[in-house]
């Protein structure tokens, strides 16, 4: 069990009141006592609606009991029943879901995907992933609105979903360079309408070319750009149905004749 974890399931125990803070972290101040009224007059701000998903039923439990004790939040549902239907995030009004990773990232991205499609207007606070920058990106990707790793403390969740509910988005500091990195990355890569007009080719096909001359592998281009590899695979046979090549050289070789490489 992580640290943050243990974390969590403490605060959720009737005799503590309060979060440790970490001193590296923003400070901010969760009082965990029920306080019915602290949020009630006319400037009050709405207490965000928030759905728990997670597949360990102690810590979805544990997670819940947070919320609820914190008095800033309301808990409108749990997924008690499985699979969890993304409709249901409608049925409760929810605001903000907060979803604890399954431990494996396609079946985490094919849901964060899914609940995009049904319930757009719902944010995503992803908990309990690796904190990998490859995961981090594909989260970003398939839509989410915050992303908290493994270690993320009870701290963490409640500031992450203040944060949602403000219109902001959360990551690790640690990550914010990556997220940087990969936008310039997006920016600055060979794309061409010219490309585009002559070889049908879309902006990330076009991006894949440079990488496919330099040799790397299908799953490399996948970690590059922080697709899977069945993606990168599909775009390739697209690539070459479009530019009648039969194989990754073929596919550099007509870019070059055309003359959109040296």
């Amino acid at each position: 069990m992580s640290v943050g974890t243990r974390q969590i399931l403490q605060v959720a125990e009737p005799s503590q009141k309060k979060i440790d803070l970490h001193a590296d972290r923003r400070a901010i101040t969760a009082v965990l006592e029920d306080t019915p009224g602290a949020s009630e007059g006319p400037s009050a701000k709405r207490k965000p609606r928030v759905f728990v998903v997670a597949e360990n039923g102690l810590l979805r439990e544990a997670l819940s009991r947070m919320l609820v004790k914190n008095g800033e939040i309301d808990v409108v549902g749990m997924d008690l029943a499985e699979p969890f239907q993304a409709e249901d995030l409608l049925k409760e009004e929810t605001d903000i879901l907060l979803m604890s990773s399954r431990g494996n990232r396609n079946e985490d991205l094919t849901a964060v995907r899914a609940i995009r499609t049904a319930a757009p207007n719902v944010k995503i606070l992803v908990m309990g992933v690796t904190g990998e920058e490859t995961e981090f990106l594909q989260c970003v990707r398939a839509g989410v609105h915050g992303y908290l790793p493994w270690d993320a403390s009870a701290d963490d969740v409640l500031e992450g979903i203040r944060s949602l509910q403000d219109g902001k988005a959360i990551c690790p500091g640690t990550l914010c360079a990556s997220l940087f990195r990969y936008m310039e990355q997006e920016a600055t890569s060979f794309p061409s309408a010219i490309v585009h007009q002559k070889l049908g080719l879309t902006r990330r096909e076009q991006q894949l070319i440079p990488l496919i001359a330099e040799g790397l592998t299908n799953k490399e281009i996948a970690n590059r750009f922080c697709l899977s590899e069945q993606t990168v695979k599909n775009h390739l046979y697209r690539m070459k149905q479009k530019i009648g090549a039969e194989d990754r050289l073929g596919i550099v070789q007509v870019c070059r004749t055309q003359g959109f490489m040296p």
